[in-house]
């Protein structure tokens, strides 16, 4: 999440509004942070109102992002967001479609991006800028450590290298 931040400010990105998931869910809050807190360190911090905390699900992506837009209404120069982080892909197909029924047109108007970079995207337009991860491995490696013998209490943690697709959904500016 924080070098999809990065990458969105290397665009030309700098008012961002975060569809966060909600905060019980540790991948939701995981992505959520980090990238704020890379968007903080480059000098764009994400005011909290621009946050919205909804359900892990494409209506929870609808639903925050008609929140989202409520409150902080349609990028402008008042520093409503340019650009709206979904910390999963269905969230993000959600908040498109709430996008274009507010009557904003994605990404004229507002750019879009994900996380996950599943299949479905395929089907998706404009393509959505995403997170890709390899769902293949990660699988295959939770499946590993769940059938590890348990030696310690210790948490147990594999690194799986991600990589930032950049799409249709977020033009440079």
């Amino acid at each position: 999440a924080a070098a999809l931040a990065r990458a969105l400010h290397g665009l030309g990105y700098r008012a961002f509004g975060v569809l966060a998931g909600p905060a019980s869910h540790r991948t939701a809050v995981d992505r959520a942070q980090g990238f704020t807190t890379a968007l903080a360190a480059l000098g764009s911090p994400v005011p909290p109102d621009a946050v919205a905390e909804c359900a892990f699900t494409r209506d929870g992506g609808h639903g925050g992002m008609r929140d989202l837009l409520a409150r902080v209404g349609a990028a402008g120069p008042d520093g409503a967001p340019r650009a709206v982080f979904a910390v999963n892909d269905v969230m993000a197909v959600g908040a498109m479609a709430a996008a274009r029924e507010a009557g904003l047109r994605v990404p004229e108007d507002v750019a879009v991006a994900g996380f996950d970079d599943i299949v479905t995207l395929r089907d998706v337009t404009p393509g959505l800028t995403t997170v890709r991860i390899p769902l293949t491995e990660v699988g295959e490696q939770a499946l590993r450590l769940a059938l590890a013998p348990d030696d310690d209490d210790a948490p147990r943690r594999v690194a799986v290298a991600c990589s930032v697709v950049l799409r249709e959904s977020t033009p440079a500016l």
